[in-house]
C-alpha cells in the first residue's frame, strides 16, 4: 500500500537517477579538444560571415591560433552554395535521430494536451514540487551528456574557442583581435571559460564548458516560464508548457547541438520582457540594455520598453529607465573603452551590421522564399534595394505593434509586442541568420501566459517548428559541406510557413487588443485568479 502511493515519486526519483548517471558516463568517456595554452601576438583577421562560408579544420597550429584564412575582404558565396572542401563535423550523424527525437517530441505534447483538456488529467498537490523538479534535472543532465556526442558547428566552436583565449589572456585588449563581433557583455563570459579551461583538469572539457552557459539557461528559462505560469494558470498547464520548452527540439538543438549562445540571449530579453510586464521598468531598461549589449540584435526589442514608457507618461518613469540603462551600458562598455576610445562601441556595431550584406543569410524568411538567399542586399527588387525594403518593412512591423500595444493599453502586452517585433524583423527584415527567431519560442509562451489565448500556444508549436527546421538544415547542411541551403522543398515551405505565422499573429493580437475578444482554455486558470496585470 504505501509502495502504490509513493509509486510516482519513486518513477521521478528513478528517472532522475538514470539521466544523472548518464550524465557522469557521458562526461568521464568525453575526450574533447585541448585548450590552447596562449593566443599568437596580432588579430586574426576574419569576418564573422565567412564562419558560414570558408571551410576550417579543427586542428589548431603551435601556440592555440585557430588556422583561419587571413583576408579581410568579404568573398562571395561559391557556386551553387558548395564550398570547395568538406567541413568535417562530429555527430553530423545525429541528424536523422534528432529529427525522429523531434517528431516523437511533438506526439507526445500533442497526447499531453489532449488528456489535459479532454481527459482532465490533475496533478496531486504533493507532487508537484517534485515533478517539475525532476523535469528540469532531467533537461539539464540530458544536455550534458549529448553535448558530449557532438562537438557542434566547427567554426562557431572554433570561433568561441579562440575568443575564449584571447580574453583569458588579456581581456581589455582582446578587441584588438578584429575577428570579434560580440558586443562586450558575452566577452565576460567566454573570459570565464577560457580561465576555466586554462586549467588541466578542465582543458578537455574546453567544448562542453562553451556550451554550458546555453544549456543552463535554457533550463532557467524553462524555471522562468513556470514560475511565472504559475502565478496564473493551473499546476498542469504550468508544468506542460515548461516542459514543452524544457524538450522542445528547436531549443535543444541550438545549445547541445550547434553550441549557439541565443539562449543565453534569449534569457536576458524575456527576463526584461517579464520585469516591464510585472512593473519593475528601472530594471527591465537594465536588461534590455544588457540585451543590446550582447547582440546587435537585442536592439530588435528596445521599442517595447519605449512603448510602455510612451503609456505610462510619467517623467519619474523615464528617467529611472535612463539612468538604469545608461548605467547598465557604462558598466559593460567601460572597462574596455580605456584602450579603445569611448567611441569604440559604435565603430564595432557599426561594422558587425555592414558584414552581412546579403538579403538573407540561411534564414528561411520571405527573402529566402523569393530565391534571395545569398543576393547581395545592394540588388533591386522593383524600385528599391532589398536593404531599403527590409528597412521600410522594419518600420511597418514597429508601428504595428506600436498600434497592439497602444490598443491593448497594457503592461502584459509587451510580451505580444516582443513577439510581433522579432517575428516581423526576421521575415521580413534582411540581414537575417537562420538562429535569429529563436526567441519567439520563449516569448510566444510568455504571451500566452499573459493574454491566454489557445491560439498562441498554436503559434508556439508553429515558431518552434520553423526555428527548428531552418537550425537543423543549415547546421547539417554544413557539416555536408555546404553554404547555403539550395532552393528546395523545405526551404520553400518553411519560409512560406514563417511568413503565414506572422499573418496569423497579427491577427490574433488584432482579435485580443481591438477586438477584445479571444479564443481562450477556461481550464487553464486559476480559480478565482485575476487578471495577470492591472493597467
Amino acid at each position: 500500500m504505501v509502495f502504490k502511493e509513493h509509486i510516482f515519486k519513486i518513477s521521478l526519483a528513478l528517472i532522475l537517477l538514470l539521466t544523472g548517471l548518464l550524465c557522469i558516463y557521458a562526461i568521464y568517456n568525453y575526450h574533447g579538444d585541448v585548450a590552447p595554452t596562449r593566443i599568437r601576438s596580432g588579430p586574426v583577421n576574419f569576418l564573422p560571415d565567412e564562419r558560414n562560408r570558408l571551410p576550417v579544420t579543427q586542428n589548431q597550429i603551435p601556440g592555440g591560433q585557430l588556422s583561419i584564412p587571413n583576408s579581410r575582404q568579404h568573398m562571395a558565396p561559391p557556386p551553387n552554395g558548395r564550398m570547395g572542401g568538406r567541413i568535417t563535423m562530429a555527430g553530423a550523424n545525429y541528424a536523422s535521430w534528432l529529427a525522429i527525437y523531434s517528431i516523437t517530441f511533438l506526439a507526445l505534447f500533442i497526447a499531453a494536451y489532449y488528456l489535459y483538456i479532454y481527459k482532465k488529467i490533475k496533478i496531486h498537490p504533493g507532487n508537484e514540487s517534485i515533478l517539475i523538479l525532476t523535469l528540469l534535472c532531467t533537461g539539464l543532465l540530458l544536455r550534458i551528456s549529448v553535448s558530449t556526442l557532438i562537438e557542434g558547428h566547427p567554426f562557431d566552436i572554433n570561433t568561441f574557442k579562440s575568443w575564449a583565449t584571447a580574453a583569458a589572456n588579456n581581456l581589455l585588449e582582446v578587441y584588438s583581435n578584429r575577428s570579434i563581433d560580440y558586443p562586450p557583455l558575452y566577452i565576460y563570459i567566454l573570459f570565464l571559460i577560457g580561465k576555466t579551461a586554462g586549467f588541466a583538469a578542465m582543458s578537455p572539457y574546453f567544448t562542453l564548458l562553451l556550451k554550458l552557459p546555453s544549456i543552463i539557461t535554457d533550463i532557467a528559462t524553462s524555471y522562468l516560464i513556470y514560475k511565472l505560469a504559475r502565478k496564473y494558470l493551473t499546476p498542469e498547464i504550468s508544468i506542460l508548457i515548461s516542459a514543452f520548452y524544457i524538450f522542445n527540439p528547436a531549443v535543444f538543438i541550438n545549445s547541445t547541438f550547434w553550441g549557439q549562445v541565443d539562449s543565453f540571449f534569449t534569457f536576458i530579453v524575456i527576463s526584461a520582457v517579464i520585469l516591464l510586464a510585472e512593473k519593475r521598468i528601472a530594471f527591465a531598461a537594465a536588461l534590455f540594455t544588457a540585451a543590446v549589449m550582447m547582440k546587435p540584435q537585442g536592439i530588435i526589442f528596445l521599442p517595447v520598453l519605449f512603448f510602455e514608457l510612451v503609456r505610462e507618461k510619467s517623467p519619474g518613469s523615464f528617467l529611472k529607465a535612463a539612468v538604469f540603462a545608461l548605467g547598465t551600458a557604462a558598466i559593460i562598455i567601460l572597462p574596455f573603452s580605456l584602450n579603445h576610445g569611448v567611441l569604440w562601441i559604435e565603430k564595432l556595431f557599426s561594422n558587425t551590421i555592414a558584414e552581412y550584406p546579403y538579403a538573407s543569410v540561411n534564414a528561411f524568411n520571405f527573402f529566402c522564399l523569393i530565391g534571395k538567399n545569398y543576393t547581395r542586399d545592394t540588388a533591386t527588387l522593383f524600385i528599391f534595394s532589398y536593404h531599403t525594403w527590409g528597412m521600410i518593412f522594419i518600420v511597418v512591423v514597429t508601428a504595428l505593434s506600436w498600434f497592439i500595444y497602444i490598443k491593448g493599453n497594457n503592461r502584459i502586452f509587451a510580451s505580444a509586442a516582443a513577439l510581433l517585433l522579432i517575428a516581423g524583423v526576421f521575415t521580413f527584415s534582411t540581414r537575417m541568420h537562420e538562429r535569429y527567431l529563436f526567441p519567439a519560442a520563449a516569448l510566444s509562451i510568455l504571451t500566452f501566459i499573459y493574454l491566454r489565448d489557445k491560439r498562441l500556444l498554436l503559434l508556439s508549436a508553429g515558431f518552434s517548428t520553423t526555428i527548428y527546421i531552418n537550425t537543423h538544415f543549415i547546421l547539417f547542411e554544413a557539416g555536408n559541406g555546404i553554404n547555403s541551403v539550395f532552393f528546395k522543398p523545405a526551404l520553400i515551405i518553411t519560409s512560406l510557413l514563417n511568413v503565414l505565422l506572422f499573418v496569423y499573429l497579427v491577427k490574433v493580437l488584432f482579435d485580443i487588443a481591438i477586438k477584445k475578444r479571444g479564443a481562450s482554455l477556461h481550464q487553464v486558470f486559476k480559480p478565482k485568479s485575476r487578471s495577470p496585470a492591472i493597467r
